[in-house]
This record gives C-alpha cells, structure tokens and sequence, in this order.
C-alpha cells in the first residue's frame, strides 16, 4: 500500500507546474468572469479544470467534451429548471419534491445528452444540477442573470480548452 503516486518522484516537476498552470488559469478566468455566486457552476467548472490538468490526453478533457457537454449541461439544466417553474405551486412538500425530482431528471438528460452526442463530460453534469438550483433564484424570465450564467460557463469551457491547447506541450498525463 502507497499514499503517494508512485510516478510523483520521477514527475514531480509537472505534478507541481500543472497545479501551479491550473490556478493561475482559473484565477486569470474566474477574475474576468466575477460571477463567484453561483458555487454549483463554478464546483463543475473546477472539475473540469482538473480533468484539463490532470488528465490533458483523456477524451473528457477533449474541445469537444469540455464545451460540448457543458453545452449539454446547460440545456438539460434549463430544460428541467423551465419545466419546474411551469408548475404550479401545490404544497410544500409537492414543490420540494418536485423540485429534488427537476434535479435529479436534469442530471440524468445531460448524461443522455451528452452520450448520445458523443460529448461525454462528467463535470458538466454539474452544469445542469447547478442550473436547476439557481433557475428558481434567476426567475427564468431568461433574462440577463440567466444569459450571464449561461455566457460564463460557455466562457470558462471554451478559456480552459483554450489553455489546455496552447499549454499541451507541457502538460503530462499525472494520473
């Protein structure tokens, strides 16, 4: 039994540059962006970020995966959030469960969705959970809070495969 990656003292180097890589990315990203408030999105994004940095030759960690399944992940999210606020108010105890149900059901959308497009990102499921919790707070008028929430993960997903891309010389597989 090991506590430490057996590879860590043969790549040490690159287990520390890609975390160092993986911080400034996220800060130069999450500084532009400034939408800290919504944790849920930004939890499934940091995922995604390690999936960039720990594992950069991984399909997950592809263009396609990243951007398309946050892609996913947005519209199964809002799809579940849209049909939750179409319902009318019954009782609490409805709503609550209708609500854990909206949760679970965008979940489970984005994962068809992104396998039946060959996007498979497991962070943006996330995306979608993180889109049902917040779409009773932004009111789903589809207004700026939600197009704002929509442009920063599309922004993040797109930055990050951006820097994976022009830092793909230096990044190593560390898993």
């Amino acid at each position: 039994m090991h506590i430490l990656d057996e590879k860590l003292k043969m790549a040490w180097r690159n287990y520390v540059l890609q975390s160092l890589l993986a911080v400034l990315a996220l800060i130069a990203i999450l500084y532009f962006l400034d939408i800290l408030t919504h944790a849920a999105i930004v939890a499934a994004l940091g995922a995604s970020a390690f999936i960039i940095f720990a594992m950069p030759e991984s399909v997950t960690a592809q263009p396609r995966n990243v951007i398309g399944g946050h892609i996913m992940g947005l519209i199964a999210g809002s799809i579940c959030a849209l049909a939750f606020v179409a319902l009318p108010s019954v009782s609490p105890a409805a709503d609550k469960f209708f609500y854990i149900l909206a949760a679970a059901l965008a979940v489970g959308l984005a994962i068809f969705l992104m396998v039946i497009t060959d996007t498979e990102h497991p962070p943006a499921a996330g995306t979608a959970l993180g889109i049902v919790v917040f779409g009773p707070a932004l009111a789903w008028s589809f207004g700026w809070p939600f197009w704002r929430l929509v442009l920063f993960v599309l922004v993040f997903a797109i930055a990050l495969s951006l820097v994976r891309f022009l830092l793909r010389p230096w990044l190593k597989e560390l898993v």
